[in-house]
C-alpha cells in the first residue's frame, strides 16, 4: 500500500526516464502537504479550525507517518497547516520517500553526473503497475466518477503543485475545481481539502519568493 506522498512522488516523475516533471520546492512542498493530509483523513489530526489539532496520537506503522505525528503532537504551540507544510517541506523527505519506494523495487535508482561533475540521481520505473493503478484510479474521478475522500485529496494536492497538468495534461479544469472545492463531499472533508489545498499553495509560492530573492542577492 503506497502513502499519498509516495503516490504524488510516482505521478510527478516521467516514467521511463525518471526526471522531475515539477521544480524541487513545488513537489517538495507537495510531499509535505500529502503528509499532513493522510494525518487527517485516518483521523490523526484535525484541519477544520485555523490550527492543526491532533485528535489521536496512536501510530500508524508507517515511520514518515509516525514521525510527523509526533512532532504535531510535540510541539508546544498550536500552528496553523501551512506551517506544518513549511516543517515538512524537506529534499530529505523526498530521498527517504524515492529510496523507500526503490527498495519496493517499484523504483529503480540510477546514478550520473551533470557535465561530467556533479552528481545526479533519477528513479525510472521498474514495476509501472503501481503507477498504473493510481492513475487510473485518478483518471476514472477525472472522468466523472464519484471519488473517495482520499483520491480527492491526492487530485488536491496534485493540483496545488500543479503536478495535475503535467501528469493529466488533458483533464478537465472544471472537473478538478469541482473536486477541490469538495461540494461533493462533506462539510469535514471539504474543509480538508481546501486547508491542505491552501497551505500547499502557501508553501509554494513561500519557495518561489525565496528563490527569487536568492537569485537576486547572487546577481548583485
Amino acid at each position: 500500500m503506497t502513502t499519498i506522498a509516495e503516490e504524488v512522488l510516482l505521478l510527478a516523475y516521467s516514467e521511463v526516464e525518471g526526471r522531475q516533471l515539477i521544480g524541487s520546492s513545488e513537489l517538495d512542498a507537495a510531499l509535505g502537504g500529502a503528509v499532513l493530509a493522510e494525518l487527517a483523513i485516518h483521523d490523526r489530526i484535525d484541519l477544520a479550525g485555523k490550527q492543526v489539532t491532533v485528535r489521536d496520537a496512536t501510530p500508524l506503522g508507517d515511520e514518515e507517518l509516525d514521525a510527523a505525528l509526533a512532532r504535531i503532537a510535540e510541539e508546544p504551540k498550536g500552528r496553523k497547516p501551512e506551517w506544518w507544510v513549511q516543517k515538512f517541506h524537506s529534499t530529505k523527505l523526498r530521498k527517504r520517500l524515492l529510496s523507500r519506494l526503490a527498495e519496493r523495487g517499484v523504483l529503480r535508482e540510477e546514478q550520473h553526473k551533470i557535465l561530467g561533475v556533479f552528481p545526479s540521481s533519477r528513479y525510472p520505473e521498474r514495476d509501472p503497475s503501481v503507477e498504473r493503478g493510481i492513475r487510473e484510479r485518478v483518471q476514472s474521478v477525472l472522468s466523472g466518477t464519484d471519488p473517495d475522500e482520499r483520491i480527492a485529496v491526492l487530485i488536491a494536492v496534485l493540483h496545488a503543485a500543479k503536478i495535475d497538468r503535467k501528469a493529466f495534461p488533458g483533464a478537465s479544469g472544471d472537473r478538478i475545481r469541482e473536486i477541490t472545492e469538495g461540494e461533493w463531499a462533506g462539510e469535514a472533508v471539504a474543509k480538508t481539502i481546501a486547508s491542505i489545498n491552501a497551505a500547499i499553495m502557501v508553501a509554494v509560492m513561500s519557495g518561489a519568493i525565496a528563490g527569487a530573492s536568492s537569485a537576486g542577492s547572487s546577481g548583485q
